[in-house]
């Protein structure tokens, strides 16, 4: 005794009171297999109450029951079977719209049109409508339907509307005349009349390109960095880069990180200034990353600093895009701040093999031969092993170290080749400078006395 409805939005399950109810259920069942209400939009949706549909014409005043189908105009409406003990007490239960009819017990009439409720507890309703089904599944949809827009009568702006309808269980036999069409009726032409943005109509395709383009690659960026959180190269997907860091590029390769440092320190307090740096050779990449204490420090320091010479270069200063320093916090402060990794994740160890204590022989086996030799000679070749071992690791620290040694020699020695060559150019420079000022006085001088001669 259920149907499934098949909607814009989504599929309901809906089962029906076939006991409690027997006509309306019949009533219901039959309509939804002559597909009557195929196309039939939700004209009133009111969030945390109801979504009403069953009119065809979307008005909220037509539709007709079985009976009126049936047997004519003068059944159109048949007596509402108000149960007093069928209560509106959760969301997704379905019940008649009922039209007030003073000359009949119930107190009211029942057609076509029902509604579904959107909240728990709606007591006030109980008594008043005929309750003869609740939602089984599709309360997803129930979802959709209150968050949809709509305008001041309850009429969503975007079409809610049954698309179609299936019987998964019919208890009642059908009424004599009953015609069950082949396939899905074609819509109206007042349906379509009625229609206002069609369910699969693209409105923002509509507008200005350029705001379009920009929504489109908004949509392309969060989707991304919903990737990278995904994969762990983002701590969230919302992160922001930090303000108070400036991105320094263009620098002097003999640039220093404390003279960095201290040139931008006159605009506020640093927490941090670092040069990067090849990780083997050690030479700087021509870039840095400022980090202020405050954020307006950093402003000051970006609009001051564009251009500047620095070393004999101009650098360019620029907001950090950067959100490295803030995923490694993040990976620190998740992992309790042990900066040793394994596996992509801080905080790990190898599991080892067996447990300490633990050997591969012992006690516990039964042998026909004693193993006692066998296993000093293998002690000792483990312990000859390890020491070959140790021996090699020293060897290769000497080496590392030695390595390291001769490439700080060769950097300060390129650093005082260029400091050399710096200050000669220098000197050669200011020579040249003299020499043209003396010749300029020699110059002044010998014009001023043939001045005087010729006077």
């Amino acid at each position: 005794m259920s149907v499934l409805i098949e909607t814009s939005l989504g599929d309901l399950v809906i089962d029906l009171y076939t006991d409690e109810c027997p006509k309306t259920s019949l009533n219901f069942l039959k309509l939804c297999k002559i597909k009557y209400y195929n196309f039939s939009p939700f004209f009133n949706v009111q969030k945390d109450f109801m979504a009403q549909t069953g009119d065809p014409t979307g008005k909220g005043e037509q539709g007709e029951s079985i009976y009126g189908i049936l047997h004519g105009p003068s059944q159109r409406y048949f007596p509402a079977e108000i149960n007093p003990k069928l209560k509106h007490k959760k969301r997704g239960m379905v019940s008649m719209a009922v039209a007030p009819d003073a000359s009949l017990e119930s107190g009211g009439v029942s057609g076509s049109q029902f509604f579904i409720t959107l909240a728990d507890d709606l007591d006030y309703l109980d008594g008043k409508y005929t309750l003869f089904g609740e939602v089984a599944e599709g309360f997803d949809v129930l979802d959709s339907i209150n968050d949809a827009f709509c305008d001041e009568k309850g009429r969503p702006y975007r079409d809610i509307r049954i698309k179609h309808t299936v019987i998964l269980d019919d208890p009642f036999p059908d009424p004599e005349g009953l015609q069950v069409p082949d396939q899905s009726p074609l819509p109206t032409k007042e349906q379509l009349e009625s229609m206002r943005i069609a369910d699969d109509e693209n409105i923002e395709d509509m507008g200005d390109p350029e705001e379009l383009e920009e929504r489109a690659r908004e949509r392309e960026a969060k989707a991304h960095a919903l990737t990278l959180e995904m994969i762990g190269d983002l701590p969230f997907a919302e992160v922001k880069p930090p303000e108070n860091v400036l991105f320094v590029c263009k620098l002097n390769p003999l640039t220093r990180d404390e003279d960095l440092e201290m040139i931008f320190s006159r605009f506020g307090p640093i927490h941090s200034c670092e040069i990067i740096r090849d990780r083997i050779t050690g030479e700087s990449l021509s870039y840095a990353f400022v980090e202020f204490e405050n954020k307006e420090d950093a402003e000051e320091a970006y609009f001051k600093m564009q251009s500047v010479l620095i070393d004999d270069r101009r650098i360019h200063v620029d907001f950090s895009q950067s959100v490295s320093k803030l995923h490694k916090d993040w990976i620190s402060k998740r992992t309790g701040g042990n900066i040793q990794s394994m596996g992509g994740f801080d905080n790990l160890k190898k599991r080892t093999r067996y447990r300490e204590g633990e050997s591969s022989r012992g006690n516990d086996y039964d042998l026909v031969f004693d193993t006692d030799n066998k296993e000093k000679k293998r002690y000792k070749a483990d312990d000859r092993s390890s020491r070959r071992d140790e021996d090699d690791r020293k060897y290769y620290r000497r080496d590392d170290r030695r390595d390291y040694d001769r490439r700080r020699d060769e950097s300060r020695r390129r650093d005082d080749d260029s400091r050399t060559r710096g200050d000669d150019d220098r000197r050669r420079r200011d020579d040249n400078s003299k020499r043209r000022d003396d010749s300029r006085r020699r110059d002044d001088s010998r014009r001023r006395d043939d001045d005087r001669r010729r006077r």
